[in-house]
């Protein structure tokens, strides 16, 4: 299944985005030059969680596995371009699936563990699911029994594969606890790998968009497309091969498919995988299997700087480079990070549907301006050492008059085309045509603004989602800029900040906290009075402080504004 016109395919095969190798050739080349190198590894607490036993897995082990589930699929019936769902934790099995799937000519569609039957009845159905693989529980809630359940509304779910369960005889139900009994016809699979004729700019997966604002869209994405992203993190990274990764995002996403998952194979190292997150499980592994590398998001990284305890208790000198992104990063945070671990955090935004920007410490040295900007890339005349600036083309634009923006500090909507942006919604053409201008620009849905000095200024700077900016009586308002504010206060660990409706006004800030001591409260006055320290102006200042115990967030670690809008009017402080 291919997606894009044969023109788009030449124009960027021209260009160096695209070529010929697909994510088994990858893995493939990773098997034959590592081999008995160690590949994989689960999370410690993966038997709690699953009740299956963890593992550490070298690179000819995984490809064993790998071809164990293909003969699997094979005997199913399954044939290329059918599609595997599939609602695992960050284990061994997970990597197993989707290596398995692209063997196979196979299309993945990964689903986040937090799922249940609501979400999965209607996106299995949508997406027109062949198969459902899964663990037969997974944190107490009994996944095969609801898979098996969905069967019975879903025409095309023909059957459901599980480890850590028994099969029914008689049933669509299969048990993969024994999947390494007995000898498996390599050959074979190799024959149907040759078969499928797999195409790099085919569909690989079907992910899914975070719903922070509707119903999850499925979002197509091709070998080409994770291969230029996996370049482009591994680069922004700093990556070098056979280096140790720790992945703590649910590989259902683009922040751990492409920021991880693709890195890892593209470097031939070492996959530590992690879920759900725990600071000292996440801490502990970094510590014992020498982590040179992760992702987190600023929370997370913020704690880190926090908590002076964590200094002494974990020996994190293995880990060279973070990436963060989906949320404001803080200049204090940034310096403490390099100041005491010696750590270099990259910045980068992005989406679903199409990696956008990386401020990685070789294009942006400053940390405190890696925090606030990021390149603008694919803007002639200005240049960077990343691959991916040369690739994709960037603009603002003032959504209400189509017209492009190029002065500096003006808002616009960030709009994104070139090889890693995808093409279009899956059977969704409505949805489709609303996310890309005339000009077969992709809307982001993200307000940025042009900064920095010079007849050609190098940087954008992040304000908001499109829907997400207060607007205070005509005045236009960055709840990024006041939440990275707040994240600084002593007595605040986390804050999100949106806008509540005002008679007077239309809009007045609203501040969002989580306290770092619940025993030590915070007044609105005195988060004025701290933000009032900071120099910002006067129609920025929040009018309503709410506090609560944990910001709302969607199983990729998205703040959900919407959930916070709706419960501001039932709390107050």
């Amino acid at each position: 299944m291919i997606p894009f016109s044969a023109d788009t395919i030449r124009a960027f095969t021209r260009k160096g985005a695209w070529g010929t190798t697909t994510v088994d050739d990858l893995f493939r080349g990773a098997v034959i030059s590592a081999r008995k190198r160690l590949a994989i590894v689960d999370p410690p607490d993966k038997a709690a969680m699953t009740g299956v036993d963890p593992m550490r897995l070298d690179w000819l082990q995984l490809d064993d596995k790998v071809d164990r589930l293909c003969a699997r699929f094979m005997a199913l019936g399954l044939v290329k371009d059918d599609i595997v769902a599939v609602q695992l934790p960050n284990c061994v099995e997970l990597a197993v699936v989707y290596l398995a799937a692209a063997r196979l000519g196979l299309i993945m569609s990964p689903f986040p563990i937090q799922y249940r039957e609501h979400e999965l009845r209607d996106l299995l159905g949508f997406v027109g699911a062949r198969v459902m693989v899964t663990f037969g529980r997974i944190k107490g809630h009994d996944h095969v029994g609801m898979a098996v359940a969905l069967q019975r509304d879903i025409a095309t779910l023909a059957h459901v594969l599980a480890w850590g369960c028994a099969a029914s005889p008689g049933t669509t139900l299969h048990s993969l606890d024994h999947l390494n009994d007995g000898t498996v016809d390599r050959a074979a699979v190799a024959l149907r790998n040759r078969a499928a004729a797999i195409d790099a700019n085919e569909v690989f997966t079907i992910t899914w968009t975070s719903g922070t604002e509707a119903r999850p869209k499925g979002v197509p994405k091709t070998h080409n497309h994770w291969m230029c992203a996996g370049i482009a993190c591994a680069e922004a990274g700093g990556l070098a091969d056979g280096q140790v990764l720790l992945n703590p995002f649910p590989m259902t996403h683009i922040g751990s498919l492409g920021g991880m998952f693709f890195p890892w194979l593209i470097k031939r190292g070492v996959l530590v995988q992690h879920q759900p997150f725990d600071l000292e499980t996440f801490l502990q592994q970094i510590a014992t299997e020498r982590v040179a590398y992760t992702v987190a998001p600023p929370a997370v990284l913020n704690l880190l700087v926090q908590n002076e305890a964590l200094r002494t208790q974990y020996d994190l000198s293995s880990l060279r480079s973070v990436g963060s992104g989906s949320a404001p990063l803080s200049p204090w945070m940034m310096r403490g990070l390099r100041d005491i671990y010696g750590i270099d955090v990259w910045n980068t935004f992005g989406s679903s549907e199409g990696c956008a920007l990386f401020g990685s410490a070789s294009d942006v040295p400053d940390p405190q301006a890696r925090c606030e900007y990021l390149p603008r890339f694919g803007v002639a005349g200005i240049t960077w050492s990343s691959w991916v600036a040369a690739m994709q083309e960037t603009r603002l634009v003032d959504p209400a008059t189509e017209e492009e923006i190029t002065a500096v500090g003006k808002p616009g909507e960030l709009r994104l085309r070139g090889p890693l942006v995808f093409s279009g919604y899956w059977k969704d053409e409505a949805q489709t045509n609303r996310a890309f201008d005339a000009q077969g620009w992709y809307r982001t849905g993200d307000t940025f603004e042009i900064a920095g000095e010079g007849p050609l200024p190098r940087y954008y700077r992040y304000l908001a989602r499109t829907k997400d900016v207060v607007n205070r009586g005509g005045m236009k308002i960055s709840p990024a800029e006041i939440e990275t504010l707040i994240d600084g206060h002593p007595r605040v660990r986390e804050a999100a900040v949106i806008g509540m409706p005002d008679k007077r006004l239309g809009e007045i800030v609203c501040a969002v906290v989580v306290l770092r001591d619940p025993n030590v409260p915070v007044t609105l006055e005195e988060l004025v009075a701290y933000l009032r320290e900071q120099k910002i102006a006067a129609y920025k200042l929040p009018e309503r402080l709410v506090i609560i115990d944990a910001l709302p967030r969607n199983p990729v670690g998205k703040v959900l504004k919407r959930d916070l809008r709706q419960g501001a009017d039932h709390q107050s402080a």
